[in-house]
């Protein structure tokens, strides 16, 4: 069993202007998990939304070849598409474009890229984390720049892991918990704590709706924790 408290995020930081170059970025550490997040803004949009007025927010993910222990093929190597890479991407998106007002940020599209340095469990949440952050950033940016009036970013997005290892409860699991969980969530809310997504896996008996009950309460006390950490990096009060 972790010596790690239960209930207690590992180490959480956010590193500003991580890349120079784009309009926001951030590097991301949950425990030894470091995701550099970055957002780039461009005035396009997909085909189907061409002529409409709205944007779109859309995101990459991927791991570095020597993010974790063995190394990683990249993609041109294998010759085919990363399932794994394309869910967590898809995940990511979902998770902001639920938290944007599409209207107000006109004909444009982020791309939120999300590069894993360091994987020890909890990347797809760090990447959400991460994302939100360097996403808000730029869009501050626009706004002070005089391109739109407000920040389309209504509020704050977070996820965070939690699970059943050897029937306890634990809060972000890091890959030596994870590997071991008999209950694996990924959860994220909103910053007013509203669900967005759960992906919740029984890696081997079924549990109930109670224990789903108290991983989601688990989840929420973790995610009102990363949004203080979000909310310090940005310079936002509350």
């Amino acid at each position: 069993m972790s010596e790690r408290l239960a209930c207690g995020l590992r180490p959480v930081e956010f590193n500003l202007d991580f890349i120079p170059h784009a309009e926001g970025s951030c590097l991301v550490t949950m425990g030894r998990t470091r995701v550099v997040c970055t957002a780039t803004v461009e005035t396009r949009v997909p085909n189907f939304l061409a002529g409409q007025g709205r944007g779109w927010i859309t995101a990459e993910y991927g791991m570095l070849p020597r993010s974790t222990g063995t190394r990683q093929e990249r993609e041109r190597t294998r010759g085919k598409p990363n399932s794994r890479a394309l869910e967590i991407s898809r995940l990511i998106g979902r998770a902001l474009r639920a938290v944007i007002d599409l209207e107000a940020l006109g004909e444009r599209t982020v791309m939120l890229d999300c590069d894993v340095i360091e994987a020890d469990g909890g990347t797809r949440c760090a990447s959400i984390n991460g994302a939100a952050v360097a996403l808000h950033q730029a869009l501050a940016r626009l706004v002070a720049a005089g391109y739109l009036t407000v920040n389309p970013l209504r509020q704050l997005v977070a996820a965070v892991s939690v699970g059943l290892v050897e029937g306890a409860q634990f809060l972000d699991l890091d890959y030596s918990l994870d590997s071991r969980a008999g209950v694996d969530l990924n959860v994220v809310l909103s910053a007013d704590c509203r669900l967005i997504e759960v992906q919740g896996t029984a890696e081997r008996e079924p549990f109930s709706r109670a224990e789903l009950d108290s991983l989601l309460d688990l989840a929420t006390v973790g995610i009102r924790e990363i949004n203080r950490f979000q909310n310090g990096a940005l310079g936002i009060a509350g």
